[in-house]
């Protein structure tokens, strides 16, 4: 009993000194709003690395590294197959994956692979290559095959991806990181999850929330093609109808 009790103590220990620092950030913008000349955003996250309240040492000591990961709303994601059948290219498979990241980033100050093990990456949920995995109701064939296809379509476009030099320190503790909005970015909730490791693991973390919206006129379409599919549909086929016989009655003379 008294060596359980002792390992326990340690065990005890080790956690509150694991958790002897904590990470105070703050992000430039809160909110990023669309508009018609909207052609990306770029938002910085400062932060920086203190002593816990009531930690017995004053002075915190690194090596430190940041891992920063930024995931937007979560929708249906598709991948779909296409095959050539008598020489025509028709989808002919799909694999849906529900509650898939519509955007998703890493930033970190190094090497992944340096920073920490797999098991710690999977743990926290911060490849982006295992976000197919995470919303897949396909088996693992499908789930593995159309789960890769749809992560590397994802970062063609841009929305997904790794930067391991997306983190700079300005000193031992203070560190800026430049996340960089695509200009097709989505709407919706966003959430910035930063980690601090050291040896390998994490020992502060924190979350931070911003906004990306549409303003205006473009927020007006937006809405009404979500909230009213069938009259938005309905009045841009009567544009589409009216635009083409005036075009043609101008031409005509």
């Amino acid at each position: 009993m008294i060596r359980i009790a002792a390992t326990l103590l340690i065990l005890l220990a080790t956690v509150v000194a694991a958790r002897a620092e904590r990470l105070v950030s703050t992000l430039s913008n809160a909110s990023v709003q669309i508009t018609s000349s909207f052609a990306g955003e770029v938002l910085t996250l400062f932060g920086n690395i203190e002593p816990n309240a009531g930690a017995a040492d004053e002075v915190i000591v690194g090596p430190f590294h940041v891992i920063i990961v930024i995931e937007g709303p979560l929708a249906d994601g598709v991948a779909r197959r296409k095959r050539n059948v008598f020489g025509i290219w028709v989808n002919t498979e799909q694999v849906t994956f529900e509650d898939f990241p519509s955007y998703f980033q890493v930033l970190a100050s190094g090497r992944l692979a340096a920073i920490t093990n797999a098991t710690t990456l999977a743990v926290e949920n911060i490849d982006p290559a295992a976000q197919a995995r995470h919303s897949t109701v396909a088996g693992y064939w499908d789930s593995a095959v159309f789960g890769q296809s749809l992560v590397r379509l994802m970062t063609e476009r841009g929305h997904f991806g790794v930067r391991e030099d997306g983190v700079r320190f300005l000193s031992n503790t203070a560190y800026a990181a430049r996340m960089v909005l695509p200009h097709d970015v989505p709407n919706g909730r966003f959430a910035a999850r930063t980690y601090v490791f050291r040896n390998g693991e994490v020992i502060a973390e924190r979350s931070e929330g911003f906004t990306v919206q549409k303003m205006g006129f473009e927020r007006f379409i937006y809405s009404a093609a979500v909230g009213q599919p069938f009259l938005y549909g309905l009045v841009c086929v009567i544009l589409a109808i009216f635009t083409g016989w005036l075009g043609g009655v101008v031409f005509r003379r």
